[in-house]
């Protein structure tokens, strides 16, 4: 794959899983689920425009470069707290709606973060560190919507880590 076509590419990954976002916004009841799906909306949205104009630069002439290449996802303090309000009482009842669009998105974002990962495998050294911070955003996003299902599903892990284990208490 060339660079120019990778960038299409990763445009319609980018694409595909915001349009999940934002559908899954519209249909979400809980307050915490519509504010979750409309930042990840933006996140991608973010992205799309980004490579966007990444693709005019290449196709300018210009080197790819990541240096400006930032999320807008909150500090895991934020995540943490928001995640576990999705966890209690009767937040958790009325999310359990979600469930259905967050593993749709985790099965997305699995799917986009091995696309870019093959990238960084195949492409040529100059592209490979602008692909490289894809990967490391959109594994960040896979880890929120599992922490997101790990806390509605009442699974007893966070970001994949067990909370209690039976043989230490």
């Amino acid at each position: 794959m060339q660079i120019e076509e990778a960038i299409k590419t990763a445009i319609e990954y980018e694409v595909r899983i915001r349009e999940h976002y934002v559908e899954s916004q519209d249909a979400a009841k809980d307050p915490v689920a519509r504010r979750v799906f409309g930042l990840m909306a933006s996140e991608e949205n973010d992205h799309v425009k980004y490579l966007e104009k990444k693709l005019k630069d290449w196709k300018e002439g210009n080197k790819l470069s990541a240096e400006d290449l930032e999320t807008t996802l909150p500090s895991l303090d934020w995540i943490e707290k928001e995640v576990g309000k999705l966890a209690s009482g009767d937040v958790k009842k009325t999310a359990t709606a979600e469930i259905g669009a967050l593993e749709t998105a985790a099965t997305i974002e699995s799917e986009t973060s091995r696309f870019y990962a093959g990238l960084v495998e195949k492409l040529p050294d100059e592209a490979k560190s602008f692909f490289e911070r894809f990967v490391e955003i959109e594994s960040g996003h896979l880890a929120l919507v599992n922490a997101e299902l790990d806390a509605i599903k009442g699974s007893g892990y966070w970001f994949d880590i067990p909370e209690f284990d039976v043989e230490t208490g």
